[in-house]
């Protein structure tokens, strides 16, 4: 192209028409990532905005394991005789407080103690009764667990209330499988705290999620 040449009208005319065409699609392209950010943000702030508390908090403060191993009385209910048979069992115990932090009343309909064998399979136990609970202190009496305020199962806690409470479950195995539960991580998906002592435990609440929850400390042996 010689130095002297000119770009004519129409050159001019086409290349400010490209400049504005390119500025043109630069505004769009930020104008799009600003509303796709505002977008993302309005919708973070519905998500957080929607998301419920839990009805109820709650931590297991102690643990005690009570390994024994036994046989039974030789007499059937009717008195009648009958062949003694030997048994080992793990009684366990723990002091729970749940808090109710809703509006309104919840029923607790059972508390579970979750351990995992030494093969990786889980086994779950349901809370025992008052009555089990006193009965478990006149057969072993040289137990020292508290337990002036037992877990009342099928209760509900008032708006605001705490439970304090002393639990307790029968695991039906010897001492070297109790001793011998494994650890789990936690699995987000399921809310599953995992556990580092082998074992946690499961709120159940009436008509709200479960609270499933490991100790804070490690099983204490009486």
């Amino acid at each position: 192209m010689s130095l002297l040449h000119q770009d004519s009208t129409e050159e001019i005319d086409d290349a400010s028409r490209g400049e504005e065409f390119t500025k043109g699609s630069s505004h769009v392209v930020i104008a799009t990532i600003i509303a796709a950010v505002l977008v993302t943000a309005v919708i973070a702030v519905l998500v957080f905005a929607s998301r419920k508390p839990p009805v109820a908090t709650a931590e297991i403060l102690e643990v005690w394991a009570h390994p024994t191993h036994g046989e039974t009385s030789g007499v059937d209910a009717n008195g009648e005789p009958m062949a003694k048979e030997n048994f080992d069992q793990v009684l366990l115990f723990a002091h729970v407080r749940l808090h109710n932090q809703s509006k309104y009343p919840i029923f607790i309909e059972n508390l579970l103690a979750n351990a995992r064998l030494t093969n990786g399979a889980p086994i779950s136990v349901s809370a025992g009764s008052v009555a089990q609970l006193q009965e478990a202190f006149v057969a072993y009496p040289e137990l020292t667990v508290p337990h002036d305020s037992p877990l009342h199962l099928n209760t509900f806690v008032p708006p605001g209330q705490s439970m304090d409470c002393t639990a307790f479950w029968v695991f039906r195995m010897t001492r070297r499988q109790w001793e011998a539960r494994k650890d789990w991580p936690p699995e987000s998906k399921s809310d599953d705290p995992g556990s580092k002592y082998g074992l946690n435990f499961t709120f159940a609440i009436q008509y709200q999620p479960s609270l499933v929850l490991a100790p804070s400390a490690p099983v204490m042996e009486q």
